[in-house]
């Protein structure tokens, strides 16, 4: 998502191309490349989907469940690191389409689970904490700890896309020191001509694949004197065209990497600002 002048600024964003010249070529490379094959996750994609989010929610219930692995630490080479661990996990190839998975973890000293529990679930903050990326967010709550949430989000690569996303979110505690959430996305639309009286979704067969899938899973804990936060995203998007990898592979593949980065740099600023005497944080065992 589109670092700058933000509530949470990232500033290990990899560069990339941003000459008129290399966006005008991008932008032409998908529209010349979009019809109906790509515009609609297939079927297969979307079985395939379920089934691997169905082993990273085993494993993680597990995780959960063991009372000493809550949260997966990344390797010790990166865990003395100041800002979060980002971690790719290997995924299957899917017919069709793309899926993604990325982890970060970061620990934020003298934070509670109760604190980001607030935070997560204070979805009227969400269009401030995450601005840019986030431009509106409202929630219906349900029982059980679930919310409906729905976000107008806004994606920045050389190229600009506004999609609309409904999720459906859960929160859930092991005990008030170990907290989780987890939000699947229950529908994503592309939003053609945004804040224009020409504004629509559009149809299936007419959106661009950027994201037609995404599932969040945040586990935080507490421990040595603060809280352990960990981010788990998983997103399915088209495939990269054949003959078009070396230029739109390394875009499609670094929107889910900076938008995890991006998330938890925000959640955790958001967590430092709660109170402002907190240290900044790193990654310590």
């Amino acid at each position: 998502m589109r670092p700058g002048r933000t509530a949470c600024t990232v500033q290990s964003m990899r560069s990339r191309p941003s000459t008129f010249a290399a966006s005008a070529f991008l932008t032409a490379a998908l529209a010349l490349s979009t019809n109906a094959s790509w515009a609609s996750a297939p079927s297969s994609a979307n079985a395939a989907f379920d089934t691997y989010v169905r082993t990273v929610e085993a494993r993680i219930a597990a995780q959960h469940a063991s009372g000493v692995r809550f949260i997966a630490l990344p390797p010790t080479a990166q865990s003395q690191q100041k800002g979060p661990a980002i971690e790719r996990i290997a995924v299957p190839q899917l017919p069709g389409a793309m899926l993604h998975h990325w982890r970060a973890t970061q620990f934020v000293p003298g934070a509670t689970a109760a604190d980001l529990d607030r935070l997560l679930r204070n979805y009227s903050r969400y269009a401030a904490l995450f601005a840019p990326q986030v431009e509106q967010a409202k929630a219906i709550a349900a029982p059980q700890g679930r919310f409906h949430v729905s976000m107008r989000v806004r994606q920045h690569h050389a190229i600009t896309v506004v999609l609309d996303t409904d999720y459906d979110v859960t929160f859930s505690q092991l005990d008030p020191q170990h907290r989780y959430s987890t939000s699947r996305s229950t529908q994503i639309r592309e939003i053609d001509a945004p804040g224009t009286p020409s504004e629509h979704a559009l149809a299936p067969g007419q959106e661009h694949g950027f994201l037609w899938r995404q599932n969040t899973y945040w586990s935080y804990e507490e421990r040595a004197g603060g809280l352990y936060v960990q981010v788990e995203s998983v997103s399915l998007t088209r495939s990269v065209p054949t003959g078009l990898g070396w230029a739109i592979g390394p875009y499609i593949e670094s929107i889910p990497r900076d938008s995890l980065e991006f998330t938890l740099r925000c959640i955790c600023l958001g967590l430092q600002k709660e109170n402002p005497h907190r240290a900044h944080g790193g990654l310590h065992e």
